[in-house]
């Protein structure tokens, strides 16, 4: 299978030789939990979220992405930041692409569906905010998810 490894600073990291608009979405339920996904190219956890494809928006590709790897229909309701470290790159080893981190990360409130795996998505499922931090994720994923949990108006830009 495919996999998807993450490098941050590390000299042994491939080159870049791509850079992808993707976006990524913190999505609440009426609970206030956080959609979460299990990865199936890395086992890490993760918001939903993927490359932005020609002809459609950021809020287009963000509602698209959710619901093929989670199954839920959400809706676009904020700006957590962007993140476009030149230190973090991404391998994919089925190509191997080496993909240089440029993200949007969005906030957005489910309005249908049910959690559901994809062939992108092992596991689904709602947590409460106070574990999603507890969960095995990449350090950037981390790093997005707690600076929506600060809660700043302000968005993060890195």
């Amino acid at each position: 299978m495919a996999k998807r490894i993450d490098y941050y600073d590390d000299p042994d990291a491939p080159a870049p030789n791509s850079l992808v608009p993707s976006v990524n979405v913190i999505v609440t339920n009426a609970a206030d939990e956080i959609l979460m996904i299990r990865r199936s190219d890395n086992g890490n956890w993760a918001v939903p979220g993927g490359a932005i494809d020609l002809g459609e928006s950021i809020p287009q590709a963000a509602i698209r992405e959710t619901r093929e790897e989670s199954g839920i229909v959400c809706e676009i309701t904020g700006l957590v930041g962007t993140y476009s470290d030149p230190r973090h790159v991404i391998l994919y080893t089925s190509n191997g692409e080496a993909r240089q981190e440029f993200s949007i990360v969005l906030t957005g409130r489910a309005i249908s569906g049910r959690p559901t795996p994809s062939d992108e998505s092992r596991e689904v499922r709602w947590m409460p905010r106070e574990q999603v931090t507890e969960l095995q994720m990449d350090r950037s994923m981390r790093m997005r998810i707690e600076h929506y949990l600060a809660g700043t108006a302000l968005p993060h830009i890195g």
